[in-house]
Protein backbone atom coordinates (compact mmCIF):
# COMPACT_ATOMS: atom_id res chain seq x y z
CA UNK A 1 0.00 0.00 0.00
CA UNK A 2 1.21 3.88 -0.63
CA UNK A 3 1.51 6.66 1.73
CA UNK A 4 1.37 10.03 1.15
CA UNK A 5 0.66 13.50 2.39
CA UNK A 6 -0.84 16.27 1.55
CA UNK A 7 -2.48 19.51 2.48
CA UNK A 8 -5.98 19.56 2.85
CA UNK A 9 -8.17 19.34 -0.01
CA UNK A 10 -11.48 17.63 -0.84
CA UNK A 11 -10.77 14.67 -2.68
CA UNK A 12 -12.29 13.88 -6.50
CA UNK A 13 -12.43 10.03 -6.18
CA UNK A 14 -11.63 7.26 -4.00
CA UNK A 15 -12.92 7.38 -0.05
CA UNK A 16 -12.74 10.21 2.39
CA UNK A 17 -12.06 10.05 5.66
CA UNK A 18 -12.88 12.71 8.69
CA UNK A 19 -12.90 13.09 11.67
CA UNK A 20 -15.67 13.60 14.41
CA UNK A 21 -14.57 13.93 18.53
CA UNK A 22 -16.59 13.01 21.46
CA UNK A 23 -20.03 13.97 21.84
CA UNK A 24 -20.01 13.54 17.83
CA UNK A 25 -18.37 17.62 17.70
CA UNK A 26 -18.21 17.99 13.50
CA UNK A 27 -14.24 18.65 13.26
CA UNK A 28 -14.35 21.66 10.33
CA UNK A 29 -13.99 19.27 7.63
CA UNK A 30 -16.64 17.36 8.46
CA UNK A 31 -19.02 20.37 8.51
CA UNK A 32 -18.41 21.23 5.31
CA UNK A 33 -18.76 18.17 4.10
CA UNK A 34 -22.28 17.55 6.06
CA UNK A 35 -23.19 20.64 4.35
CA UNK A 36 -22.17 19.76 0.73
CA UNK A 37 -24.01 16.49 1.73
CA UNK A 38 -26.99 18.28 2.98
CA UNK A 39 -26.94 16.57 6.26
CA UNK A 40 -26.03 13.26 5.80
CA UNK A 41 -23.42 12.91 8.02
CA UNK A 42 -25.54 14.29 11.08
CA UNK A 43 -28.55 11.89 9.57
CA UNK A 44 -26.49 8.95 9.44
CA UNK A 45 -24.98 9.19 12.83
CA UNK A 46 -28.70 10.40 14.27
CA UNK A 47 -29.59 6.46 13.37
CA UNK A 48 -26.05 5.15 14.96
CA UNK A 49 -24.54 3.94 17.90
CA UNK A 50 -21.62 6.52 16.53
CA UNK A 51 -20.59 8.98 19.34
CA UNK A 52 -17.37 10.22 18.28
CA UNK A 53 -15.53 8.29 20.66
CA UNK A 54 -11.67 6.93 20.08
CA UNK A 55 -12.49 4.09 17.79
CA UNK A 56 -15.74 5.07 16.49
CA UNK A 57 -16.08 3.87 12.41
CA UNK A 58 -19.07 5.05 10.65
CA UNK A 59 -19.38 4.29 6.74
CA UNK A 60 -21.40 6.33 4.41
CA UNK A 61 -21.97 4.47 1.00
CA UNK A 62 -22.05 7.19 -2.00
CA UNK A 63 -22.89 10.25 -0.22
CA UNK A 64 -25.16 12.78 -2.44
CA UNK A 65 -23.21 15.98 -2.99
CA UNK A 66 -19.74 14.90 -3.21
CA UNK A 67 -17.68 12.58 -6.00
CA UNK A 68 -16.32 10.05 -3.51
CA UNK A 69 -17.33 6.75 -3.45
CA UNK A 70 -17.86 6.58 0.18
CA UNK A 71 -17.24 8.68 3.53
CA UNK A 72 -15.90 7.43 6.66
CA UNK A 73 -16.43 9.46 9.55
CA UNK A 74 -13.49 7.79 12.46
CA UNK A 75 -14.21 8.94 16.40
CA UNK A 76 -11.42 11.03 18.10
CA UNK A 77 -12.77 11.47 21.49
CA UNK A 78 -11.66 14.08 23.53
CA UNK A 79 -9.04 16.06 21.82
CA UNK A 80 -6.89 16.79 24.60
CA UNK A 81 -6.11 13.99 24.81
CA UNK A 82 -5.48 12.16 22.20
CA UNK A 83 -2.09 10.39 22.22
CA UNK A 84 0.03 9.17 19.01
CA UNK A 85 -0.64 5.61 20.05
CA UNK A 86 -4.48 6.46 19.77
CA UNK A 87 -3.75 7.68 16.29
CA UNK A 88 -1.93 4.58 14.78
CA UNK A 89 -4.49 2.46 15.87
CA UNK A 90 -6.87 4.75 13.87
CA UNK A 91 -4.63 4.16 11.08
CA UNK A 92 -4.89 -0.03 11.48
CA UNK A 93 -8.32 -0.02 11.99
CA UNK A 94 -8.98 2.63 8.74
CA UNK A 95 -7.31 -0.22 6.93
CA UNK A 96 -9.10 -3.25 8.12
CA UNK A 97 -12.28 -1.26 7.76
CA UNK A 98 -11.60 -0.23 3.93
CA UNK A 99 -10.56 -3.35 2.74
CA UNK A 100 -13.44 -5.13 3.91
CA UNK A 101 -15.93 -2.73 2.33
CA UNK A 102 -13.48 -2.95 -1.07
CA UNK A 103 -12.41 0.40 -1.57
CA UNK A 104 -9.11 1.47 -3.48
CA UNK A 105 -8.08 4.34 -2.42
CA UNK A 106 -9.00 7.04 0.63
CA UNK A 107 -7.89 10.33 1.77
CA UNK A 108 -8.07 11.15 5.31
CA UNK A 109 -8.34 14.62 6.25
CA UNK A 110 -6.88 15.62 9.76
CA UNK A 111 -7.73 19.04 10.95
CA UNK A 112 -5.94 21.08 13.44
CA UNK A 113 -7.05 20.04 16.83
CA UNK A 114 -5.47 20.95 20.29
CA UNK A 115 -3.87 18.55 21.82
CA UNK A 116 -0.40 17.49 23.49
CA UNK A 117 0.47 15.94 20.00
CA UNK A 118 0.75 18.20 17.16
CA UNK A 119 -1.50 17.78 13.98
CA UNK A 120 2.11 16.86 11.76
CA UNK A 121 2.51 13.96 14.24
CA UNK A 122 -0.56 12.53 14.63
CA UNK A 123 -0.72 12.36 11.03
CA UNK A 124 2.15 10.79 10.32
CA UNK A 125 1.09 8.06 13.13
CA UNK A 126 -1.94 7.43 11.12
CA UNK A 127 0.35 6.43 8.28
CA UNK A 128 2.48 4.44 10.43
CA UNK A 129 -0.49 2.55 12.11
CA UNK A 130 -1.63 1.81 8.53
CA UNK A 131 1.39 0.82 7.46
CA UNK A 132 1.25 -2.11 10.11
CA UNK A 133 -1.84 -3.24 9.67
CA UNK A 134 -1.29 -3.42 5.89
CA UNK A 135 1.03 -6.52 6.62
CA UNK A 136 0.42 -10.14 5.08
CA UNK A 137 2.67 -12.98 4.98
CA UNK A 138 1.63 -14.69 1.41
CA UNK A 139 4.92 -15.70 0.66
CA UNK A 140 3.75 -19.75 0.63
CA UNK A 141 0.20 -18.51 -1.00
CA UNK A 142 -0.06 -19.79 -4.76
CA UNK A 143 -3.35 -18.34 -5.44
CA UNK A 144 -5.21 -14.99 -4.34
CA UNK A 145 -8.36 -15.84 -2.50
CA UNK A 146 -10.36 -12.60 -3.54
CA UNK A 147 -12.75 -12.60 -1.09
CA UNK A 148 -9.83 -11.76 1.69
CA UNK A 149 -7.61 -10.15 -0.35
CA UNK A 150 -6.51 -6.52 0.77
CA UNK A 151 -8.31 -3.93 -1.66
CA UNK A 152 -7.12 -0.83 -0.32
CA UNK A 153 -3.72 0.10 -2.46
CA UNK A 154 -2.99 3.94 -1.31
CA UNK A 155 -3.80 5.85 1.67
CA UNK A 156 -3.66 9.73 1.41
CA UNK A 157 -3.10 11.36 4.53
CA UNK A 158 -4.25 15.55 4.64
CA UNK A 159 -2.98 17.92 7.11
CA UNK A 160 -2.01 21.51 7.74
CA UNK A 161 1.88 21.43 7.78
CA UNK A 162 1.69 17.99 5.19
CA UNK A 163 5.19 18.30 4.74
CA UNK A 164 6.30 18.03 8.56
CA UNK A 165 3.96 14.93 9.04
CA UNK A 166 6.26 13.03 5.62
CA UNK A 167 8.93 13.97 7.20
CA UNK A 168 8.09 12.60 11.00
CA UNK A 169 6.35 9.61 9.10
CA UNK A 170 10.30 8.76 7.29
CA UNK A 171 11.48 8.73 10.32
CA UNK A 172 8.88 6.47 11.56
CA UNK A 173 9.40 4.10 8.14
CA UNK A 174 12.87 2.44 8.64
CA UNK A 175 11.24 1.18 12.33
CA UNK A 176 8.67 -0.36 10.62
CA UNK A 177 10.15 -2.12 8.15
CA UNK A 178 12.41 -3.61 10.96
CA UNK A 179 8.82 -4.58 12.52
CA UNK A 180 8.34 -6.38 9.09
CA UNK A 181 11.60 -8.38 8.76
CA UNK A 182 10.62 -9.60 12.86
CA UNK A 183 7.14 -10.31 11.57
CA UNK A 184 8.48 -12.05 8.53
CA UNK A 185 10.99 -14.40 10.38
CA UNK A 186 8.52 -15.47 13.10
CA UNK A 187 6.08 -16.57 10.23
CA UNK A 188 8.58 -18.64 8.54
CA UNK A 189 8.24 -22.51 8.85
CA UNK A 190 10.61 -24.04 10.35
CA UNK A 191 11.96 -26.30 7.33
CA UNK A 192 12.40 -22.75 5.39
CA UNK A 193 13.84 -21.35 9.14
CA UNK A 194 16.64 -22.77 10.54
CA UNK A 195 20.21 -21.97 12.35
CA UNK A 196 22.44 -21.93 9.00
CA UNK A 197 19.43 -19.88 6.76
CA UNK A 198 18.64 -17.63 9.76
CA UNK A 199 22.49 -16.68 10.04
CA UNK A 200 22.04 -15.91 6.40
CA UNK A 201 18.99 -14.00 6.79
CA UNK A 202 21.19 -11.67 8.87
CA UNK A 203 23.92 -11.20 6.27
CA UNK A 204 21.45 -9.43 4.53
CA UNK A 205 22.15 -6.70 6.69
CA UNK A 206 25.57 -5.96 5.74
CA UNK A 207 24.01 -3.88 2.76
CA UNK A 208 22.88 -1.49 5.42
CA UNK A 209 25.96 -1.26 7.13
CA UNK A 210 25.45 -3.68 10.04
CA UNK A 211 28.63 -5.75 10.71
CA UNK A 212 27.90 -9.53 10.76
CA UNK A 213 30.06 -12.41 12.53
CA UNK A 214 28.26 -16.23 12.24
CA UNK A 215 29.99 -18.42 14.98
CA UNK A 216 29.40 -22.05 13.44
CA UNK A 217 30.13 -25.39 15.82
CA UNK A 218 33.56 -25.46 15.65
CA UNK A 219 34.47 -21.63 17.04
CA UNK A 220 31.62 -22.18 19.74
CA UNK A 221 33.11 -25.38 20.84
CA UNK A 222 36.79 -23.70 20.64
CA UNK A 223 34.98 -20.90 23.18
CA UNK A 224 33.17 -23.68 25.45
CA UNK A 225 29.80 -22.96 24.75
CA UNK A 226 28.72 -26.32 25.63
CA UNK A 227 25.20 -25.14 26.98
CA UNK A 228 24.28 -23.53 23.69
CA UNK A 229 25.67 -26.99 21.48
CA UNK A 230 24.10 -28.93 24.19
CA UNK A 231 20.70 -27.97 23.23
CA UNK A 232 20.95 -28.33 19.51
CA UNK A 233 22.96 -31.52 19.31
CA UNK A 234 20.16 -33.75 18.72
CA UNK A 235 19.34 -31.56 15.48
CA UNK A 236 20.42 -32.41 11.90
CA UNK A 237 20.99 -28.76 11.56
CA UNK A 238 23.94 -27.22 12.90
CA UNK A 239 23.65 -24.19 15.62
CA UNK A 240 25.02 -20.83 15.01
CA UNK A 241 25.78 -17.96 16.94
CA UNK A 242 25.41 -14.09 15.01
CA UNK A 243 26.60 -11.46 16.12
CA UNK A 244 25.69 -8.29 14.11
CA UNK A 245 27.19 -4.74 15.19
CA UNK A 246 26.08 -1.36 14.61
CA UNK A 247 28.29 1.22 14.86
CA UNK A 248 26.24 4.66 14.42
CA UNK A 249 27.96 6.75 17.46
CA UNK A 250 29.63 9.80 16.27
CA UNK A 251 32.33 12.27 17.57
CA UNK A 252 33.20 11.86 20.80
CA UNK A 253 30.75 9.17 21.65
CA UNK A 254 31.98 6.67 18.58
CA UNK A 255 33.81 5.04 20.95
CA UNK A 256 31.00 5.06 23.89
CA UNK A 257 30.14 1.37 25.47
CA UNK A 258 27.77 -0.49 23.05
CA UNK A 259 24.19 -1.31 23.96
CA UNK A 260 24.10 -5.34 23.84
CA UNK A 261 20.77 -7.24 22.95
CA UNK A 262 20.75 -10.88 23.19
CA UNK A 263 17.65 -12.84 21.82
CA UNK A 264 16.99 -16.81 22.22
CA UNK A 265 16.48 -18.25 18.37
CA UNK A 266 15.32 -21.56 19.07
CA UNK A 267 14.15 -22.08 15.29
CA UNK A 268 11.97 -25.40 16.53
CA UNK A 269 11.34 -26.62 19.67
CA UNK A 270 9.75 -30.30 19.88
CA UNK A 271 11.15 -30.41 23.72
CA UNK A 272 14.01 -32.69 22.72
CA UNK A 273 13.98 -36.12 24.86
CA UNK A 274 11.40 -34.42 27.21
CA UNK A 275 9.33 -34.16 24.05
CA UNK A 276 6.15 -31.90 23.79
CA UNK A 277 2.48 -32.86 23.37
CA UNK A 278 1.57 -32.90 19.39
CA UNK A 279 -1.06 -30.63 20.22
CA UNK A 280 0.05 -26.96 18.90
CA UNK A 281 4.18 -28.12 18.20
CA UNK A 282 3.35 -26.72 15.20
CA UNK A 283 3.47 -23.08 17.07
CA UNK A 284 7.24 -23.66 18.34
CA UNK A 285 8.67 -22.28 14.75
CA UNK A 286 7.97 -19.23 16.38
CA UNK A 287 10.59 -20.04 19.37
CA UNK A 288 12.98 -17.96 17.52
CA UNK A 289 10.81 -14.32 18.32
CA UNK A 290 13.25 -13.15 20.68
CA UNK A 291 16.35 -13.51 17.87
CA UNK A 292 13.85 -12.33 15.34
CA UNK A 293 12.89 -9.20 17.73
CA UNK A 294 16.80 -8.39 17.69
CA UNK A 295 17.69 -9.09 13.91
CA UNK A 296 14.26 -6.55 13.44
CA UNK A 297 15.86 -4.04 15.96
CA UNK A 298 19.20 -4.18 14.40
CA UNK A 299 17.49 -3.42 10.65
CA UNK A 300 15.30 -0.46 11.94
CA UNK A 301 19.13 1.23 13.55
CA UNK A 302 20.74 0.89 10.51
CA UNK A 303 17.70 1.64 8.40
CA UNK A 304 17.56 5.09 10.25
CA UNK A 305 21.19 5.92 10.50
CA UNK A 306 20.36 5.55 14.75
CA UNK A 307 23.70 7.67 16.05
CA UNK A 308 24.22 4.80 18.85
CA UNK A 309 26.48 2.10 18.74
CA UNK A 310 24.43 -0.99 19.44
CA UNK A 311 25.48 -5.31 19.12
CA UNK A 312 22.76 -7.92 18.59
CA UNK A 313 23.52 -11.41 19.52
CA UNK A 314 21.27 -14.37 18.85
CA UNK A 315 22.01 -18.05 19.30
CA UNK A 316 20.27 -20.36 16.87
CA UNK A 317 19.59 -24.08 18.13
CA UNK A 318 16.91 -26.85 17.00
CA UNK A 319 16.19 -28.87 19.50
CA UNK A 320 15.30 -32.12 17.92
CA UNK A 321 15.31 -35.65 20.03
CA UNK A 322 17.17 -37.64 17.57
CA UNK A 323 19.56 -40.34 18.91
CA UNK A 324 21.80 -37.95 19.79
CA UNK A 325 20.19 -35.91 21.69
CA UNK A 326 21.15 -34.00 25.41
CA UNK A 327 19.32 -36.11 27.68
CA UNK A 328 17.46 -35.05 30.95
CA UNK A 329 20.00 -35.96 33.65
CA UNK A 330 23.14 -34.72 31.46
CA UNK A 331 25.45 -32.40 32.95
CA UNK A 332 26.98 -29.27 30.20
CA UNK A 333 29.56 -26.56 30.80
CA UNK A 334 28.86 -23.24 30.01
CA UNK A 335 31.15 -20.78 28.57
CA UNK A 336 31.20 -19.05 32.02
CA UNK A 337 32.67 -22.43 33.06
CA UNK A 338 29.71 -23.08 35.79
CA UNK A 339 28.21 -26.38 35.16
CA UNK A 340 24.28 -27.05 34.63
CA UNK A 341 22.50 -30.35 35.39
CA UNK A 342 19.84 -30.73 32.68
CA UNK A 343 16.39 -32.12 34.43
CA UNK A 344 14.26 -31.40 31.42
CA UNK A 345 15.27 -30.26 27.95
CA UNK A 346 12.39 -28.80 27.18
CA UNK A 347 13.30 -25.80 29.65
CA UNK A 348 16.87 -25.39 26.19
CA UNK A 349 16.04 -21.82 25.98
CA UNK A 350 17.76 -20.85 28.77
CA UNK A 351 20.74 -22.87 27.72
CA UNK A 352 21.33 -21.29 24.53
CA UNK A 353 20.51 -17.72 26.60
CA UNK A 354 23.50 -18.70 28.93
CA UNK A 355 26.41 -19.10 26.43
CA UNK A 356 24.85 -16.00 24.76
CA UNK A 357 24.43 -13.86 27.63
CA UNK A 358 28.11 -14.70 29.08
CA UNK A 359 30.17 -14.40 25.51
CA UNK A 360 27.70 -10.52 24.93
CA UNK A 361 29.28 -9.35 27.88
CA UNK A 362 32.57 -10.98 27.76
CA UNK A 363 33.62 -9.58 24.77
CA UNK A 364 31.80 -6.18 24.53
CA UNK A 365 31.92 -4.74 27.79
CA UNK A 366 28.04 -3.00 27.22
CA UNK A 367 26.68 -0.65 28.84
CA UNK A 368 23.76 -3.28 29.25
CA UNK A 369 22.59 -6.25 28.09
CA UNK A 370 18.68 -6.69 27.37
CA UNK A 371 17.49 -10.29 26.29
CA UNK A 372 14.27 -11.46 24.70
CA UNK A 373 12.84 -14.89 24.94
CA UNK A 374 9.81 -16.32 24.44
CA UNK A 375 10.99 -18.43 27.54
CA UNK A 376 8.16 -20.05 29.42
CA UNK A 377 4.35 -20.99 29.19
CA UNK A 378 4.12 -19.67 32.90
CA UNK A 379 4.29 -15.77 31.88
CA UNK A 380 1.27 -16.45 29.85
CA UNK A 381 -0.65 -17.86 32.25
CA UNK A 382 0.72 -14.67 34.54
CA UNK A 383 0.33 -11.90 31.93
CA UNK A 384 -1.46 -13.31 28.87
CA UNK A 385 -0.63 -11.93 26.04
CA UNK A 386 -1.24 -8.43 27.04
CA UNK A 387 2.61 -7.31 28.43
CA UNK A 388 5.77 -9.37 28.63
CA UNK A 389 7.26 -10.24 31.35
CA UNK A 390 10.35 -7.85 32.55
CA UNK A 391 13.25 -8.78 35.08
CA UNK A 392 16.06 -6.77 35.38
CA UNK A 393 18.59 -5.94 38.32
CA UNK A 394 18.88 -2.44 37.35
CA UNK A 395 15.77 -0.27 38.45
CA UNK A 396 16.27 2.58 35.96
CA UNK A 397 16.61 0.21 33.16
CA UNK A 398 13.45 -1.31 34.22
CA UNK A 399 11.68 2.16 34.35
CA UNK A 400 12.93 3.17 30.92
CA UNK A 401 11.62 0.19 29.59
CA UNK A 402 8.19 0.17 31.28
CA UNK A 403 8.13 3.70 29.92
CA UNK A 404 9.19 2.79 26.19
CA UNK A 405 6.27 -0.10 26.75
CA UNK A 406 3.52 2.58 27.34
CA UNK A 407 4.38 4.80 24.41
CA UNK A 408 4.64 2.21 21.87
CA UNK A 409 1.82 -0.08 22.90
CA UNK A 410 4.30 -2.82 23.45
CA UNK A 411 3.78 -3.04 27.02
CA UNK A 412 6.12 -4.74 29.89
CA UNK A 413 5.25 -5.76 33.67
CA UNK A 414 8.24 -6.30 36.01
CA UNK A 415 8.21 -9.32 38.19
CA UNK A 416 10.27 -9.95 41.46
CA UNK A 417 13.44 -11.62 41.44
CA UNK A 418 14.80 -12.94 44.66
CA UNK A 419 17.47 -15.50 46.25
CA UNK A 420 14.39 -17.09 47.55
CA UNK A 421 13.75 -17.89 43.81
CA UNK A 422 17.17 -18.29 42.75
CA UNK A 423 17.92 -21.67 45.56
CA UNK A 424 15.47 -23.85 43.44
CA UNK A 425 18.07 -23.92 41.04
CA UNK A 426 20.30 -25.69 43.50
CA UNK A 427 21.56 -29.28 42.14
CA UNK A 428 22.99 -31.90 43.84
CA UNK A 429 25.69 -33.14 41.60
CA UNK A 430 26.38 -29.49 39.26
CA UNK A 431 26.42 -25.90 40.32
CA UNK A 432 22.90 -25.49 39.23
CA UNK A 433 20.09 -27.28 37.62
CA UNK A 434 18.29 -25.69 34.62
CA UNK A 435 14.31 -26.04 36.43
CA UNK A 436 13.46 -25.23 39.55
CA UNK A 437 12.23 -27.51 42.37
CA UNK A 438 9.07 -25.72 43.00
CA UNK A 439 6.96 -27.86 40.09
CA UNK A 440 5.32 -24.92 37.62
CA UNK A 441 5.10 -22.04 40.91
CA UNK A 442 6.93 -19.00 39.44
CA UNK A 443 8.29 -21.04 36.65
CA UNK A 444 9.18 -17.56 34.57
CA UNK A 445 10.70 -15.93 37.68
CA UNK A 446 12.68 -18.94 38.70
CA UNK A 447 13.90 -19.00 34.55
CA UNK A 448 14.96 -14.89 35.14
CA UNK A 449 17.09 -16.33 38.07
CA UNK A 450 18.78 -18.59 36.47
CA UNK A 451 19.64 -16.19 33.52
CA UNK A 452 20.59 -13.74 36.04
CA UNK A 453 23.79 -16.15 36.39
CA UNK A 454 25.22 -15.23 33.26
CA UNK A 455 25.12 -11.76 33.25
CA UNK A 456 28.33 -11.06 35.73
CA UNK A 457 26.93 -7.73 37.31
CA UNK A 458 26.17 -6.09 34.36
CA UNK A 459 22.94 -3.72 34.04
CA UNK A 460 20.50 -6.01 32.64
CA UNK A 461 16.87 -7.21 31.57
CA UNK A 462 15.40 -10.08 30.65
CA UNK A 463 12.05 -10.05 28.63
CA UNK A 464 9.62 -13.59 28.93
CA UNK A 465 8.14 -12.48 25.49
CA UNK A 466 6.17 -16.17 25.03
CA UNK A 467 2.62 -14.25 25.00
CA UNK A 468 3.60 -11.47 22.64
CA UNK A 469 5.51 -12.76 19.75
CA UNK A 470 2.55 -14.51 17.88
CA UNK A 471 -1.24 -13.63 18.14
CA UNK A 472 -4.32 -15.80 17.50
CA UNK A 473 -6.38 -12.95 16.40
CA UNK A 474 -5.98 -9.41 14.80
CA UNK A 475 -5.51 -5.94 16.26
CA UNK A 476 -5.87 -3.06 14.73
CA UNK A 477 -2.18 -2.59 13.94
CA UNK A 478 -1.41 -6.54 13.55
CA UNK A 479 -2.84 -9.07 11.53
CA UNK A 480 -3.22 -12.23 13.16
CA UNK A 481 0.34 -14.17 13.30
CA UNK A 482 4.09 -12.92 14.19
CA UNK A 483 4.03 -9.55 15.81
CA UNK A 484 7.14 -8.32 15.69
CA UNK A 485 6.81 -7.44 19.34
CA UNK A 486 9.64 -5.74 20.83
CA UNK A 487 11.45 -4.13 17.95
CA UNK A 488 9.56 -0.47 18.58
CA UNK A 489 9.38 -1.00 22.01
CA UNK A 490 13.28 -1.64 22.17
CA UNK A 491 13.76 1.36 18.97
CA UNK A 492 11.69 3.49 21.41
CA UNK A 493 13.78 3.29 24.36
CA UNK A 494 17.22 3.67 22.48
CA UNK A 495 15.89 7.28 20.73
CA UNK A 496 14.73 8.47 23.92
CA UNK A 497 17.63 7.65 26.52
CA UNK A 498 20.82 6.70 24.49
CA UNK A 499 20.95 8.45 20.84
CA UNK A 500 23.24 10.71 20.37
CA UNK A 501 23.95 11.09 24.41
Amino acid sequence: MKLAFSEISLPKRGSLAVAVFADNHFSATAKEVDKLTNGALSRAITTSRFKGKSGDLLEIIAPTGLEVSRVILFGMGEAAKVTPLDMEKLGGSLVKKLNGSGARSVTVILDDFKADVRTSDAAASIAAGAMLASYRFRKYKTAAEEETEPTLTRMTVSCKGSASARKAFAEIEPTIEGVFLTRDLVSEPANALYPESFAARCQELTELGVEVEVLDEAKMRRLGMGALLGVGQGSARESRLVVMQWNGATGRKAGRKPLAFVGKGVCFDTGGISLKPAAGMEEMKWDMGGAGAVTGLMKALAGRKARVNVVGVIGLVENMPDGNAQRPGDIVTSMSGQTIEVLNTDAEGRLVLADALWYTQDRFKPEFMINLATLTGAIIVTLGHENAGLFSNNDELAERLFDAGKQTGEGVWRLPMSKAYAKQLKSPIADMQNIGTGGRGAGSIVAAEFLQKFVNDVPWAHLDIAGMAWSKADTPTTPKGGTGYGVRLLDRLIRDHYEGK
